[in-house]
Parts: structure tokens; C-alpha cells; sequence
């Protein structure tokens, strides 16, 4: 098993159903200090749309 490393990753995508939850989560990693990375990308998956968006820590944050 991978320890989980305290410190933040720099980098994170962001996935799963466009609904408030995914839009809460990208919220708390912009409160966290994150910045959206490009643009956001959208799916349908059996039927229900799917997105995902790209975070980043600015340099020296992480």
C-alpha cells in the first residue's frame, strides 16, 4: 500500500457528475489555494453528462 504524502499535490483533475457536489469540490480547491487549469471538459457517460476540470497549486504553494 502507497503512503499518502501530507503534503498537497500541484496538480489535480477534478471528475465525476455535473451536479452541485462536483461544483462544491471545485469551490474547496479554490478556497485551498488551487487555480483552474484550462478548460473544464464535459461527456456523457450511459446517459449522464460527466465532467472534469484541472487544478493547479501556483508555484511554491504545494
Amino acid at each position: 500500500m502507497t503512503e499518502v504524502s501530507a503534503e498537497r499535490l500541484r496538480y489535480r483533475l477534478l471528475s465525476g457528475p455535473d451536479d452541485r457536489t462536483f461544483c462544491e469540490r471545485v469551490s474547496a480547491a479554490l478556497a485551498e489555494g488551487y487555480e483552474l487549469y484550462g478548460s473544464p471538459s464535459i461527456t456523457s457517460v450511459d446517459g449522464r453528462v460527466v465532467v472534469a476540470q484541472a487544478v493547479l497549486l501556483p508555484e511554491g504553494v504545494a
